[in-house]
């Protein structure tokens, strides 16, 4: 397995197993990136509410599950082609730069898009600069991902997984709540969604000017060639892409087989979205109760996002007893079993109750897997295999809102649905957990 290179400006740690928050916290450079993917995240959330409002809880739309398909097939299959490529760069650019000048680019490309809205284009001209936006989203992402082990020594890196990307979630979550609140404060229309995009482009600037603060060397990458003009880098990608996967591939079993489990996880997770989603549009409120379908919505992302904090709390914790398989296992195990025992009821309260668990063990299984990547691949191809790993994540969350919208009726209640997913979890934990017994000395513990 390769052993990953600890950057020079992360700080030892005498007791790496058992890393505390407040440890993390006092080292600089990791607030600062800290900081970058909060804002980044906190005006994610905001962006994608008004894209909802918009598509989805329009009064005068009457959405199905192919319409919620055929909106994620526009924003995110598109970049799924386009991600690997991003991490090509990832690995020749100074990702402090990605940073900041995505997000400043964000910014620019967010107050078009509000401008769309308030003149009524075409609809297809909104979806090409909400587009535009989702992609650069993809692109940050990775390099955020990638750049962590950059700020924090090998051994906080569950901690740092624990903290870092989830409360990332937490402040989607939670921009998400400030769409919503918004959304039932302002009259619906594209007056309203026009504000929310204003106010996610304002933040995409905040998160700019955070990442700004950080040295341009810090995030690396360690090694580079001479930093070649754009033609000549999408040129080399093709190589470069085949490279990072015969890396991959051959040299970190663990990650393979850690991808492998967290999309399956990540296809279960877009099923259950989409379901939730016709609930509350559908079931949980009348139909042409717009503004209290997105409330309900909005409730159920909520407990989610208090999920995805329960799982930075306690996965450190789990990690050091069962290992990071055996925490990852234990979680997919786990959703095989609650999500039949509280989704079945298609009530409020239990499926409020299937969002928290979901969030826990979504989350959870994430931080396991970004931890065995980032300690089984090299620096120099970490940009690339986050960027497939984006790639993985787009991909399964678009197929299970295609196949949903082959069988979910428009309702949302469908037993075969929840049951189909609950196989899914339980076969997801099988299988790691036979590759993790087949190669005891290839697992990261």
């Amino acid at each position: 397995m390769a052993i990953t290179r600890r950057p020079a400006s992360a700080p030892s740690s005498p007791d790496t197993g058992r890393t505390t928050l407040g440890a993390l916290l006092r080292t600089r450079d990791f607030r600062r990136l800290l900081s970058a993917r909060l804002l980044s995240q906190l005006s994610d959330g905001v962006f994608q509410v008004s894209l909802a409002s918009y598509v989805i809880f329009s009064p005068e739309r009457q959405s199905t599950p192919s319409d919620i398909a055929s909106m994620l097939a526009v924003l995110l299959l598109p970049f799924s082609v386009v991600g690997p490529f991003a991490g090509v760069l990832l690995d020749r650019w100074r990702r402090r730069e990605v940073l900041y000048l995505g997000n400043l680019a964000r910014f620019g490309l967010g107050l078009v898009t509000a401008g769309l809205l308030l003149g009524q284009a075409p609809e297809w001209l909104f979806f090409a600069a909400a587009l535009l936006v989702t992609a650069l989203n993809r692109f940050i992402l990775a390099g955020l991902s990638a750049a962590l082990p950059r700020v924090v020594a090998p051994g906080q890196l569950v901690t740092a997984n624990a903290l870092s990307p989830t409360a990332g979630t937490v402040a989607a979550a939670c921009g998400g709540g400030i769409g919503f609140l918004f959304h039932q404060i302002l009259p619906p229309g594209p007056q309203a969604d026009a504000a929310l995009v204003t106010l996610a482009a304002a933040l995409y600037l905040a998160a700019a000017l955070a990442a700004h603060r950080m040295d341009p060397e810090l995030l690396g990458p360690e090694h580079h060639p001479d930093r070649p003009d754009l033609r000549a880098a999408l040129g080399q990608a093709g190589r470069a892409l085949a490279d990072g996967m015969r890396h991959l591939v051959r040299q970190s079993r663990p990650a393979v087989h850690a991808l492998a489990a967290v999309t399956a996880a990540r296809f279960c997770y877009g099923v259950l979205i989409v379901t939730v989603l016709m609930l509350s549009r559908y079931t949980f409120n009348e139909a042409s109760d717009a503004q209290g379908g997105l409330a309900t919505l909005g409730t159920a992302l909520a407990f989610s996002a208090l999920g995805f904090f329960l799982a930075a709390v306690v996965s450190p914790w789990f990690t050091r007893r069962l290992g990071l398989t055996g925490w990852m296992v234990a979680c997919l195990g786990s959703a095989a079993l609650f999500v039949p025992a509280l989704g079945l009821f298609f009530t409020t309260g239990p499926v409020m109750a299937a969002a928290l668990l979901l969030g826990v063990v979504t989350q959870a299984t994430k931080i396991c897997a970004d931890t065995i990547v980032q300690n089984s691949v090299e620096d120099d191809y970490r940009g690339r295999v986050f960027a497939l790993y984006d790639v993985l994540f787009n991909v399964a969350f678009v197929a299970a809102a295609a196949v949903t919208a082959l069988v979910l009726p428009l309702h949302g209640r469908s037993v075969p649905v929840v049951l189909g997913v609950a196989v899914v979890y339980a076969l997801s934990a099988a299988l790691y957990a036979r590759a993790a017994r087949r190669h005891p000395d290839h697992q990261v513990s």
